[in-house]
């Protein structure tokens, strides 16, 4: 491979990624917000992918979530992410609602990839207004949540001293519904929501 060639996919790469990574923001935001974790004062509307997007105004909320999705820029570059879940749970500790997002990575891919930034940008449209969409059918959480977020990481990662290992925080009497997918060049991400399903 000639030098011009390993620069185009690592500029492949870091553009993947950050396109990942933002992606990912914006989605938590959104989630957190459609679902109630997070009351409606503590997000701002800003214009994204062509749709006005809901983030956190809330300083603690941010810096967790810059936290987080720094340490995941690091991991995706290397390889070493398999999926990002968005688990939200009642006080009780019982697990309510299971957003999955499985990451597939081409890191051997070039710059002729799968697709064009704008059909990036409609899969991401896509997914955003199916998870919208999806309030009309799941059930509703109880009155006070909590969510955490998991990373699937290879063995081998660095964990941040503040991370910790955890059980991978499954629905019990769970019903599956599969939503849209995006790609980039260099990865395609996959969505699920899982939740109870009394």
């Amino acid at each position: 491979m000639s030098v011009a060639q390993a620069e185009k996919q690592v500029i492949t790469l870091r553009g993947s990624v950050s396109t990942v990574v933002e992606f990912f923001g914006y989605a938590v935001n959104t989630l957190l917000y459609q679902r109630g974790v997070y009351p409606p004062d503590c997000f701002t509307t800003v214009s994204k992918y062509k749709l006005q997007m809901l983030v956190t105004t809330d300083k603690g909320l941010k810096a967790y979530l810059g936290n987080v999705l720094q340490q995941l820029s690091e991991w995706l570059m290397k390889g070493m992410v398999q999926k990002l879940v968005l688990v939200i749970s009642g006080d009780d500790g019982e697990v309510a609602e299971r957003w999955q997002f499985d990451i597939d990575a081409d890191t051997t891919a070039s710059g002729q990839g799968a697709g064009s930034d704008e059909t990036t940008q409609r899969g991401i449209q896509a997914i955003v207004k199916q998870v919208t969409a999806t309030q009309t059918f799941l059930p509703l959480l109880p009155d006070s949540c909590t969510f955490d977020l998991l990373v699937y990481a290879n063995s081998d990662a660095d964990v941040p001293m503040s991370w910790e290992l955890t059980d991978p925080k499954l629905v019990v009497n769970a019903t599956n519904v599969k939503l849209r997918s995006f790609s980039t060049r260099v990865h395609k991400v996959d969505t699920t929501v899982t939740y109870r399903g009394d």
